[in-house]
């Protein structure tokens, strides 16, 4: 777990992610596409992934996926279903924006 925290602290914005995993390349597509540069941590190709992983589900309270895993200034905004939600009631970007992660 302090692995994810480290890296979950490097930038503003950080997605944990597998290179298989279709929603997590819907998440990182989104922030692309809002100019978010984040920084995108491929689990499969760290050799410490299952580590980070189980920890990653932990976090996420045991349920479903463990990826994608998103954050934001440092705290664990959630997944997929989260990240989406937030889009459409229109409070991602203004987290995205206080977390100092997009400047539009």
């Amino acid at each position: 777990m302090d692995r994810v925290m480290q890296l979950a602290s490097e930038r503003a914005a950080v997605v944990f992610t597998l290179s298989s995993c279709c929603m997590c390349h819907t998440v990182t597509r989104l922030m692309a596409e809002l100019a978010v540069n984040a920084l995108v941590h491929e689990l499969d190709s760290d050799p410490r992934g299952k580590d980070m992983e189980r920890a990653l589900h932990k976090m996420l309270g045991g349920r479903g996926s463990a990826v994608p895993a998103v954050f934001i200034g440092g705290k664990l905004v959630g997944g997929t279903n989260r990240v989406m939600s937030l889009h459409l009631a229109g409070e991602l970007v203004p987290m995205l924006m206080n977390a100092g992660a997009l400047w539009v």
